[in-house]
């Protein structure tokens, strides 16, 4: 090392960038040049960081993540549910670093990059305000052949406000199911935007003249271009990725209807969602959230001042998710509000 910063400063790097670039201090590479013995004697700190995770913690946490309870949850599911739970073992950074040491992490592969264009940018803050809704094919015991889900989700609360599954695609289905679930949600006339894909069961006649009576708004991807509507693709996503979904096919419309039923009571009423501070999207529809967030912050407050030594910052932040975007502009289109 010593031979490559010479080398940089006889060809005119100045000493102080050269250091930088090795990721020595100077005042280390001064005390290499004045030593006898030409090597690295430095011993590191002197003493542990604070805030270090005692070998007990560290087995609590392995012991916690391969438990029945949470061994199918990561550790950004666990942490959540034990801050519910009024306990407090280590952060999700402290739970990975723990588990990647015994090689107990992985990772999905990388998604394709999204768009830098989007649709008209979509508004909530409350529920009800903006719904997303697309279709997914279920494969049947048959080779070739499929069932459909329709899958309406609110973009606010993630909650599934609506789904069906049928034989065929259809906007006369898609119609119906939209009506129903408006009379469902009590939604007040043109309170709610509506956003699809570009596909028939969407934008045919039927569909249309449905949304202009009750008093939706219709907004739309564009064509061939799934990332305009990440919501329902990311339930899709989530509802495949299931550790219960066959891997094989559904024998029936029934079987397939049996599935769907049981996801759904788990997805709302158990998914702890990472896009609404790790609550269930049920609890964040009814406006239960709120009280749950706030017991949340209360048990970290309190584990701080157990031991301040833990953080050098602040706590976690379980500040609600008050206004969700479907589409956003880039900052600098966004037109200013009034005051």
């Amino acid at each position: 090392m010593l031979e490559l910063v010479e080398k940089a400063q006889a060809a005119g790097a100045r000493q102080a960038r050269c250091c930088e670039v090795v990721g020595v201090d100077v005042r280390t590479l001064q005390r290499w040049r004045r030593s006898e013995t030409g090597q690295d004697e430095r011993r590191g700190p002197a003493s542990e960081p604070v805030n270090k995770l005692s070998d007990v913690e560290r087995k609590r946490i392995v012991e916690i993540a391969n438990s029945r309870k949470y061994r199918n949850l990561s550790p950004k599911q666990i942490v959540p549910l034990l801050a519910d739970e009024g306990e407090y073992v280590g952060s999700e950074s402290s739970f990975y670093r723990v588990l990647g040491e015994l090689g107990q992490t992985g990772h999905r592969s990388a998604t394709k990059p999204a768009s830098n264009k989007r649709p008209r940018e979509l508004t909530a803050t409350g529920p009800n305000q903006v719904w997303s809704w697309d279709i997914t094919y279920l494969p049947s015991a048959v080779a070739g052949v499929f069932f459909y889900l329709y899958l309406i989700v609110d973009v606010w609360s993630r909650k599934i406000v609506g789904w069906e599954i049928h034989e065929t695609e259809s906007m006369e289905v898609s119609a119906e199911l939209i009506k129903r679930v408006c009379e469902a949600e009590d939604v007040a006339r043109w309170s709610l935007a509506l956003h699809s894909d570009n596909g028939g069961p969407m934008k045919g006649a039927t569909m249309v003249t449905t949304l202009q009576r009750l008093g939706v708004v219709a907004s739309f991807s564009r064509p061939a271009t799934s990332n305009d509507n990440p919501y329902s693709e990311s339930l899709f996503r989530t509802l495949k990725y299931r550790p219960e979904y066959p891997h094989r096919r559904f024998g029936s419309l029934a079987n397939a209807r049996e599935w769907v039923v049981k996801f759904v009571a788990w997805y709302n009423g158990q998914h702890l969602h990472s896009g609404i501070t790790y609550v269930t999207p049920q609890q964040r529809h009814d406006g239960e959230d709120e009280a749950i967030l706030e017991r949340r912050r209360q048990t970290y407050a309190a584990a701080r001042q157990r031991n301040p030594d833990r953080w050098t910052s602040k706590t976690r932040n379980w500040d609600r998710v008050a206004c969700v975007r479907l589409n956003p502009e880039p900052d600098e289109q966004r037109q200013p509000q009034a005051a």
